[in-house]
């Protein structure tokens, strides 16, 4: 079977005037989107699904879903923050969506074979696309437990207009991934890559020190583990009490990682992030897609 490309899109609002995920970069007003599914299509992927709210889904159909047509079939499936286990209701008062997590488990009943999660407003590049097909697509028929992550070199994936939070990894001598600390604040001092720890102090770290993107490969059994957390963390009163709690997908990769339950490869690539962390950010991306269009590695219009 052909992988699957899962979009998290449910942040995206109905007004999509200052959305970043659907502002025209491109030389014919494409999106990061559409760069990140012309890659996957041409990497191998045979399906896409997009995780969206329910209230813009006729508006999303228009003016998102209709371009892919005649390109490759297209899915839509919908997060909505009382989409609980049964027996758990929302906490009073609480207005903020699940996370990552629960935003993969919506696509449960539509993804029956390998898949692939992504943002949909990070430029990944190309390389990122084949390495994470390629392990999808060679895995045995069947498989279970064994996962991966497109590790990302931290220095292809800073911005020059200040600090971006990243997942840092840790990796075994089989690269397989040991733990991602989330650290919010990593930029470029002079010559070395540094992140702020929890006590205020700037720590350097190696040039091409594997990151998350957010760019995970999982075999469909990934969704009974995380509906079984799910209700494990909704138990917790912890998570009941904070009215932003989130169910993350490195939440859900860590315990399994811990409990030896699945294994989860880190693959590297030479892709070069960019996006739009910043406003500032903006002009830097227009210019280098259109470098990539002059160069020959996208056509001038996409879909």
């Amino acid at each position: 079977m052909k992988p699957t490309l899962l979009l998290l899109a449910a942040g995206m609002g109905s007004r999509y005037g200052g959305l970043k995920q659907l502002d025209g970069l491109g030389p014919n007003g494409e999106t990061i989107m559409d760069y990140s599914i012309y890659d996957a299509i041409q990497a191998g992927f045979g399906k896409i699904v997009f995780v969206i709210r329910k209230d813009f889904e006729q508006e999303f159909r228009d003016k998102v879903l209709s371009k892919y047509e005649g390109h490759i079939p297209a899915e839509l499936v919908f997060q909505s923050i009382d989409d609980l286990p049964e027996g758990f209701r929302v906490p009073e008062g609480r207005v903020k969506p699940w996370g990552t997590n629960h935003a993969v488990l919506m696509a449960k009943d539509v993804i029956k074979e390998p898949f692939c999660v992504i943002n949909c407003d990070d430029f990944y590049n190309r390389d990122c696309f084949k390495v994470i097909g390629k392990f999808l697509a060679n895995l045995p028929e069947g498989s279970k437990n064994r996962y991966a992550m497109v590790g990302f070199r931290v220095g292809n994936t800073l911005s020059e207009n200040g600090t971006v939070a990243r997942g840092i990894c840790s990796k075994d001598a089989e690269d397989h991934l040991t733990t991602v600390v989330e650290r919010t604040e990593i930029e470029r001092h002079g010559a070395d890559i540094q992140y702020k720890d929890e006590n205020g102090q700037w720590i350097t770290v190696e040039e091409n020190t594997p990151v998350s993107m957010n760019v995970w490969g999982f075999t469909p059994d990934y969704f009974s583990y995380s509906e079984a957390y799910f209700r494990e963390f909704l138990s917790d009163p912890k998570n009941r009490a904070n009215l932003k709690s989130e169910f993350f997908i490195p939440l859900m990769v860590n315990k399994l990682i811990n409990e030896g339950t699945a294994t989860v490869k880190v693959l590297d690539t030479t892709s070069k992030w960019f996006g739009v962390t910043y406003a500032a950010d903006r002009p830097g991306t227009v210019e280098k897609i259109r470098q990539l269009v002059d160069e020959g590695v996208y056509p001038n219009q996409l879909f």
